[in-house]
């Protein structure tokens, strides 16, 4: 199978407690994969470990089939990869734009430009404020912002941590559209949900997470 992403055997322990046993999944290139779990059941840690955002052991995490575990989490933007979280971790005091633009000029990537006029073209309320200060937005709007500035880097694959988490239902419908026009456009994606609600109709393949364990279907 052509996988954006192969994850064998991942293992998170905290405090020696085990968070994630032997987690195992794929995202095939071009496809929208579900990860659908309860609150604490190690979401946002099988995302922060992908990342190398936290100690981890695995078999293989491969992009591409290029191992990437011994990458700093900066290099990864370079191979196209890219995470949203799910608390959106903008500056509040620096405006839209600049929020966008910090991982190209943290990245130094070449085609920022044309990258960013891509992203407004995705997300044409996003550009209306770009000018805007992000503290004087909505928590939903944030997320608008969190989701371009994911996208500035992520050109080949995205990690999408609750992206509809607090959002208000006109917003959610908004962001999906968006996640789902992205979908069509063939960029590879792991999205994770505390239930279906959202991503029933977006998704290719759904995994489950419960306890750390995650399992197809």
């Amino acid at each position: 199978m052509n996988a954006a992403l192969e994850v064998r055997s991942l293992n998170v322990s905290i405090d020696r407690v085990p968070i994630l046993r032997d987690a195992s999944l794929d995202i095939p290139v071009g496809k929208m994969v579900g990860l659908i779990g309860r609150n604490g059941a190690g979401k946002t840690t099988l995302m922060r470990a992908i990342m190398g955002l936290m100690p981890f052991q695995a078999t293989r995490i491969a992009a591409s089939g290029t191992d990437i575990q011994r990458l700093e989490p900066y290099a990864l933007a370079k191979q196209g990869i890219s995470y949203m979280p799910e608390d959106r971790r903008l500056i509040p005091d620096l405006t839209v734009e600049e929020n966008i633009l910090l991982p190209a000029w943290a990245n130094h990537i070449a085609d920022a430009k044309s990258r960013l006029e891509w992203i407004y073209g995705q997300m044409p309320e996003v550009a209306a404020f770009r000018q805007r200060r992000v503290m004087l937005l909505s928590g939903g709007q944030q997320k608008l912002v969190a989701l371009a500035r994911a996208l500035m880097p992520g050109s080949k694959l995205l990690l999408l941590d609750e992206p509809f988490e607090g959002v208000a239902p006109v917003l959610s419908r908004r962001l999906a559209e968006v996640i789902g026009g992205l979908r069509q456009q063939g960029l590879s994606m792991i999205l994770s949900e505390s239930d279906d609600t959202h991503s029933t109709k977006l998704v290719d393949l759904v995994y489950r997470i419960e306890r750390g364990v995650v399992s197809v279907g």
